[in-house]
């Protein structure tokens, strides 16, 4: 299995239903092994879902970039996908690794009791969140570093979702983060490849 990617790009239905979806998603799988693309259309048929996680595993082969589906390890199995991203009310994370066999199961998580669970129910790594405010989430303030350094404390790799910059990056890894997850981040950024390669500066460089 290969090693959990650093940077976990997240779709919605508007990003991969965009008329230039392929060129951006091109342009941050071109930062290789380091980059996942999350594949999440909740709002999308299983046909379209199907198809969205096609595209991205033709554009992520040749740089050996990551592909993760959300919540469906049934269609992560069969566009042969890297892992899955479940939440709370998806499969528990060890069901879901027989349906999706060798691959990375994770789970989000909001608190640290959730946390505890998700990594009981055999949670491979954790996405935890929101650290910062983020208009994805209005009205949902951001739980901090200090709330973040304490999920990572438990001893698995942890992903840091909510309100990530480049330099609010760096902060997630000193808070132990394993690396982070972004929306408008990479897909709304005028350069998507410079927008990655930002984004996963902080583990290129000594902490």
């Amino acid at each position: 299995m290969r090693p959990l990617p650093r940077l976990f790009a997240v779709t919605t239905d508007s990003i991969c239903r965009a008329a230039d979806f392929g060129v951006r998603a091109a342009a941050i799988a071109a930062s290789g092994p380091a980059a996942a693309i999350l594949v999440r259309a909740p709002d999308s048929t299983t046909a379209q879902q199907a198809a969205f996680a096609e595209r991205v595993s033709a554009l992520a082969r040749p740089p050996e970039a990551a592909v993760f589906v959300h919540a469906r390890a049934d269609l992560a199995r069969a566009v042969g996908a890297d892992g899955i991203q479940l939440r709370a009310a998806d499969l528990l994370p060890a069901d879901a690794r027989r349906v999706l066999g060798l691959g990375w199961v994770g789970r989000s998580v909001h608190s640290a009791e959730e946390a505890d669970a998700a990594l009981a129910d055999g949670a491979d790594y954790l996405v935890a969140g929101n650290v910062f405010d983020t208009p994805s989430h209005p009205g949902f303030r951001g739980r901090g570093l200090e709330w973040l350094a304490g999920i990572t404390a438990l001893g698995h790799p942890v992903i840091a979702i909510g309100g990530m910059t480049s330099a609010r990056a760096a902060a997630a890894r000193d808070a132990g983060a394993w690396g982070v997850a972004v929306i408008a981040a990479v897909w709304e950024a005028d350069d998507p490849a410079a927008a990655a390669t930002a984004l996963l500066a902080p583990w290129a460089e000594p902490a």
